[in-house]
């Protein structure tokens, strides 16, 4: 099924990245106000999305349940809705994961060659950091936190050392929904998929 050859494509190998495993799912956002498909005239993407809302670009987001918590987030391709990396479960914070997400996106992008898409994330607050070159998180470091500050910290080198090329621009939650990177918005749009392919 597309579905399953959409999961199939879905994971990219990269530094950061970890087996996709939820153990401890965090708490989900509400649904999204996007329409259910994709109107007449645009045939750049298979998702719902808003007329303003350019479709060559990747989505990120972070969900963590509880703050600290069980965090994760994601990438989704918003031409196929392919799911690109995902990241997590691990001790942390929404803000950081939300900041690790557009860097793991910045990264992979560099890595790839690909220089003409955008990255769109919800979060003023990681933008921010991501501008800064710097997590700027009040979380605190414990044995419990230590390898998720590693990573921040390998975050922040990658930021001081790469010029950032790719536009970061801001999901407009308020006028488009939910971002499709959402966790519980990509497995609504994975049974679209599913249905709409006959199976």
């Amino acid at each position: 099924s597309m579905a399953l050859e959409l999961d199939s494509k879905a994971h990219a190998h990269f530094s950061f990245s970890q087996s996709f495993l939820f153990l401890n799912p965090p708490k989900r956002k509400k649904m999204n106000k996007m329409p259910v498909n994709p109107p007449s005239w645009r045939n750049d993407t298979v998702l719902p999305l808003p007329t303003e809302v350019v479709a060559n670009a990747w989505a990120v987001d972070a969900a963590c349940s509880g703050n600290p918590g069980p965090m994760e987030y994601q990438c989704i391709d918003l031409q196929t809705g392919a799911q690109v990396f995902h990241y997590g479960p691990i001790h942390g914070t929404n803000n950081i994961g939300e900041f690790l997400a557009i860097v793991h996106a910045l990264a992979l992008m560099q890595q790839k060659g690909i220089t003409d898409k955008i990255i769109y994330s919800d979060s003023v607050n990681a933008q921010l950091w991501v501008s800064k070159k710097q997590c700027k998180t009040k979380l605190e470091r414990t044995p419990q936190t230590e390898q998720l500050y590693q990573v921040i910290a390998r975050a922040e080198n990658w930021l001081r050392t790469h010029p950032i090329n790719i536009p970061i621009i801001k999901w407009e939650t308020k006028k488009w929904g939910e971002i499709p990177a959402d966790l519980e918005e990509r497995d609504k749009i994975l049974f679209t998929l599913h249905l709409s392919a006959g199976n």
